[in-house]
């Protein structure tokens, strides 16, 4: 890969404007630990962050381009075997393009919220003074 990073506006199989379509729907329908930390956090943090970005058919729950962090919130369904698989190949995925993927539980966001931003904020800092050697 040329490191370029391309944002596909179809799904894996080619269908027009469906994984558009599906990130508008997850952005109108955040979860409440989704909700919780962009109106709480990310939203008034100094860097843009964007919520629910498309990045080659994948949709990933909040990414800084500037710090090319993303951050998944991740629920009950991520212990499933098969999902943790596809979460794999997702950041590997990320990974060719330079990006980190911070993987934070539903229950943190509900628990320990503080140190949730703490952690954002330390993997950003961490990702800036990489891009700036």
């Amino acid at each position: 890969m040329d490191g370029k990073i391309r944002r596909k506006k179809y799904d894996r199989s080619g269908n027009k404007a469906t994984m558009l379509d599906k990130a508008r729907k997850l952005r109108s329908e955040m979860t409440p630990q989704e909700k919780k930390l962009w109106y709480n956090y990310l939203r008034y943090y100094p860097l843009h962050w964007y919520k629910q970005f498309i990045i080659e058919g994948y949709i990933l729950d909040f990414y800084c381009h500037s710090a090319k962090l993303a951050v998944e919130i991740d629920g009950m369904q991520h212990n499933n075997e098969d999902v943790a698989e596809y979460d794999i190949t997702r950041t590997e995925m990320l990974s060719s393009y330079g990006i980190d993927v911070l993987r934070i539980t539903n229950n943190e966001v509900d628990t320990l919220f503080e140190g949730v931003c703490e952690k954002i904020n330390i993997a950003v800092e961490k990702r800036l003074n990489i891009s700036r050697r």
